[in-house]
């Protein structure tokens, strides 16, 4: 049985057109990787294989230097758009036959029609791009890469490579230290990087407050303190 896409009539989803503005259909079957992830074209992103249909999945891949697709799980499924990945490094190989790879992000896929016939989940997909070039305000842009690193600051963590502020979808850059999966889902299917930006502008600012507060709790947790009001009130 192919499994079905939750929220929309697999019907549907067979009917749509490749003939969209800056839309292109892959011809053949993408494998698809399934995951509690959501990957962004350009970004790198570590990968444990143990399942044994995986296994033969990039064994697939790595035979004929090709892309995987990224597309994140839920309790009713997969959603229909994803990243594709390419195989960049394999860090370490296991007896068994596990691996830790370093993967990358390039194309974005929109899902028309899922295939069950191997181990592992393939579809028909259409790569897609933004389709509107509207230039970011700079106080935009300012904005969001000044809360990014505040939040980098705050989160005294280290990304899996360092932005590229050169990038023209800098957005996706940025938007890796994002947890939020239904949040980067938002960003990964909208066309727009204006649009993207704007979004992450609204969101860092709320985020990085909780964050702070959170820092705050912590901190005073073991004092017996309270953590109740606005951090730097």
């Amino acid at each position: 049985m192919v499994p079905q896409l939750p929220g929309i009539a697999q019907a549907e989803v067979q009917r749509r057109s490749s003939k969209q503005h800056n839309v292109d259909m892959q011809e053949e079957l993408l494998p698809l990787f399934p995951l509690q992830v959501v990957l962004f074209p350009r970004t790198a992103l570590p990968l444990h294989i143990f399942e044994e249909r995986y296994k033969q999945m990039i064994a697939d891949v790595q035979r004929g230097h090709t892309e995987f697709g990224v597309v994140l799980a839920g309790e009713k499924g997969i959603v229909n758009t994803g990243c594709t990945a390419t195989v960049e490094k394999i860090l370490k190989k296991y007896p068994d036959g596990r691996m830790d790879l370093i993967t990358l992000g390039r194309r974005r896929f929109e899902i028309i029609l899922l295939n069950d016939e191997k181990p592992y989940l393939r579809g028909a997909v259409e790569y897609f791009d933004d389709e509107t070039t509207d230039p970011i305000p700079p106080e935009v842009r300012k904005r969001v890469i000044e809360s990014y690193n505040d939040l980098r600051a705050l989160e005294d963590s280290e990304p899996v490579h360092e932005p590229e502020l050169s990038d023209p979808q800098l957005s996706f850059q940025l938007a890796q230290v994002v947890p939020d999966l239904d949040f980067r889902q938002i960003l990964l299917a909208t066309r727009s990087e204006a649009d993207r930006m704007r979004r992450l502008a609204e969101f860092f600012p709320s985020y990085n407050s909780r964050q702070r507060q959170i820092q705050h709790a912590r901190a005073v947790a073991p004092t017996n303190g309270h953590a109740k009001g606005s951090v730097g009130a």
